[in-house]
């Protein structure tokens, strides 16, 4: 389905009925990574879950947008559905925008019920050793910028970009490396205890993209919340585990 948020067209899937649950996806994902997880509630639930600007088929923004630009377009996105009661359930980025929407004053809208699959949101601390790394970093790029030696060496900044970025950095266009930028350099452990609906935590314990710490970390600062850990698992336990990620949400909204 495609509808408009500020002239532009938003992808998004609305099936099932019943009591609504929005998805928001990750990063360098999009919906269609939900399909399991739309056809185990759909039969009894409303399922509603939009690709995000830059992802699935909603075209990119036109400027590198920050989590609070993400939570804008998701309330306008909500408005244009007239919702004003709904579950939410988010996977690694999507757990900031839950975050940081979740903190807002006065939203028109009441958020019945959380589940967080291996989410983002807490920054980790960086070593020593990758402090260290990252101001060698920057050094050797400031030098290599130079007019002359970008002359001599034109490729050779962007070759050492490549070669420390992330494969979701190294993969992303111009602006939505900047947004990747914005958004992960953002600490959001302040907010999440203001999440004050039950609260279901999903995540695979060889997760190394949100180690299961942060679940850990969560579940405490959440007062109604319970962990269910998917053992082998990495940072997309739904996919890795269906069976038991689907059995825990079936139980958890049924």
């Amino acid at each position: 389905m495609i509808t408009k948020i500020d002239g532009f067209p938003v992808n998004y899937i609305d099936e099932g009925e019943g009591d609504v649950i929005l998805l928001l996806h990750g990063w360098g994902s999009n919906i269609t990574l939900f399909d399991g997880i739309i056809k185990t509630l759909s039969p009894n639930h409303r399922v509603i879950a939009p690709d995000m600007p830059g992802f699935g088929k909603t075209p990119e923004p036109q400027e590198a947008w920050s989590v609070d630009d993400y939570v804008d377009f998701i309330i306008k996105f909500i408005d244009n559905l007239g919702l004003n009661k709904f579950s939410v359930l988010v996977h690694s980025f999507g757990g900031r925008v839950l975050f940081k929407m979740n903190a807002r004053e006065s939203l028109p809208y009441v958020i019945d019920k959380v589940v967080l699959v291996d989410s983002a949101g807490i920054m980790p601390k960086k070593t020593v050793r990758q402090k260290i790394s990252l101001k060698m970093y920057k050094i050797a790029r400031s030098i290599m910028s130079t007019k002359v030696l970008h002359f001599l060496y034109p490729d050779a900044v962007e070759n050492m970009r490549k070669k420390r970025g992330s494969a979701d950095y190294n993969n992303a266009t111009p602006i939505m490396r900047s947004t990747l930028v914005k958004v992960v350099n953002e600490d959001l452990t302040h907010l999440i205890s203001q999440v004050s609906c039950p609260t279901l935590i999903i995540w695979g314990d060889k997760d190394t993209a949100t180690p299961i710490d942060d679940a850990r970390q969560m579940e405490q600062l959440i007062a109604d919340a319970g962990l269910v850990v998917c053992e082998g698992a990495g940072h997309y336990s739904f996919l890795e585990q269906p069976a038991k990620v689907h059995g825990a949400l079936k139980a958890f909204f049924e």
